[in-house]
């Protein structure tokens, strides 16, 4: 459901526009910081601390933010940008622009609709939504409500073989197009914000839905989830850490599946190298959005040593700390082949459901439209490191 490049995705500032003639607004604020804001009065604080919290004292998030500051575009004139093309394509799956929905855990928390709302917002957009294992909704489900945009299906190795390849197993069922494999999130980090509020969603049975419907999970237990679900929670509990993973588990991965395959959570060139040995597809370059090391590099920062470090048919991917179409074209001009984003169309979804998530990613898209035009570009193709400079 791409857009065609004769209807810029701009056009959306224009729809707002004209309603306003009608005296109508956006349901949600334009800014990222005016709908963190409007969530945390309607969000309970539990709820809004698990969205809106890092690791540690949170320095990892400012350092996220901090590497987009310094770096600067240059706009330049007359580059004849009446027809724009914001299209790629990585892996197979085409997009109607380097932006993705990234995975994003217990859903249900922020929203009563979770994963399904967010999944018709991609439906009707055109994006490719990237469900987390840690959902609220089944696989199955989500796919359901996605027949017409790109999926890609996110999984945390567990510890236990059997479900890692059940989920695997399910995923490309269920027309997934990749895998995208989070390898820093091998335990749960210190996170005092919801230490404070003494919460984990995971122990109440929320975001474990992809776990109690696995029939390698069930397996295991003497009662359904159904009958006792404290039994399958614990289960969870003890099947979702995998402190010992190794790189011969990544590979064992890697021989299970035929789609593509990304490993996110990559912040230093030789784990990436070593990934991409053993034959992975894909590196998504991220710090997890600030959450699970403190005082961790900004994942912008890292980027460029990662691109250089991995051959050039090798897309880099990158997350953590964008916000805008302007974070977007400066992660492309330091090699990154898409962004994923996630804490925006969270709060979108926290306050206005489906029709939420569809403002904040039709405002992302018109944004990065806007700011690929008016920096004399006609293509994410033309993007390059000449588009921007240092911080003085």
């Amino acid at each position: 459901m791409s857009t065609p490049p004769s209807v810029p995705l701009s056009v959306y500032q224009f729809e707002i526009y004209g309603k306003g003639l009608g005296g109508e607004r956006p349901v949600l604020p334009t800014t990222y910081e005016g709908m963190r804001a409007r969530a945390e009065t309607q969000l309970t604080a539990e709820t809004y601390g698990y969205v809106a919290g890092g690791a540690g004292e949170e320095r990892t998030m400012d350092a996220n933010r901090e590497a987009f500051d310094r770096v600067r575009l240059v706009p330049r004139m007359l580059g004849e940008v009446g027809v724009r093309d914001l299209s790629t394509t990585i892996l197979g799956t085409t997009l109607n622009a380097p932006i993705l929905l990234g995975p994003v855990g217990v859903l249900s928390i922020v929203h009563p609709e979770g994963e399904l709302a967010v999944a018709r917002a991609a439906n009707a957009t055109g994006v490719t939504h990237v469900l987390s294992n840690a959902a609220s909704t089944t696989i199955e489900d989500v796919a359901a409500a996605t027949p017409d945009a790109p999926r890609w299906f996110q999984l945390y190795p567990p510890n236990d073989p059997e479900v890692r390849r059940s989920l695997v197993a399910r995923a490309e069922a269920a027309g997934n197009e990749a895998i995208v494999v989070t390898l820093d999130t091998l335990t749960m980090p210190w996170r005092p914000r919801d230490l404070q509020n003494a919460y984990l969603p995971f122990l109440l049975g929320e975001g474990i839905a992809n776990y109690t419907s696995d029939p390698a999970f069930r397996a295991k237990l003497e009662k359904t989830p159904e009958e006792d679900p404290q039994a399958a929670i614990g289960m969870w509990a003890m099947t979702f850490p995998n402190p010992g993973m190794s790189w011969d588990d990544l590979a064992a991965l890697r021989s299970e599946t035929s789609l593509p395959l990304l490993v996110k959570g990559i912040l230093h060139p030789d784990d990436a190298r070593r990934a991409v040995e053993l034959g992975v597809d894909g590196i998504v370059v991220s710090n997890h959005g600030g959450r699970q090391v403190d005082g961790s590099v900004g994942a912008l920062d890292q980027l460029p040593s990662i691109v250089a470090a991995v051959p050039e048919s090798v897309p880099v991917l990158i997350d953590s700390g964008v916000r805008t179409g302007s974070d977007v074209l400066k992660a492309l001009a330091l090699g990154a082949k898409a962004v994923l984003v996630a804490r925006p169309w969270v709060w979108g979804l926290a306050l206005e459901g489906q029709a939420g998530v569809e403002q904040v990613v039709r405002s992302l898209l018109a944004d990065f439209d806007l700011s690929l035009a008016m920096c004399g570009l006609s293509s994410v193709a033309e993007v390059g490191p000449d588009a921007i400079v240092p911080r003085p």
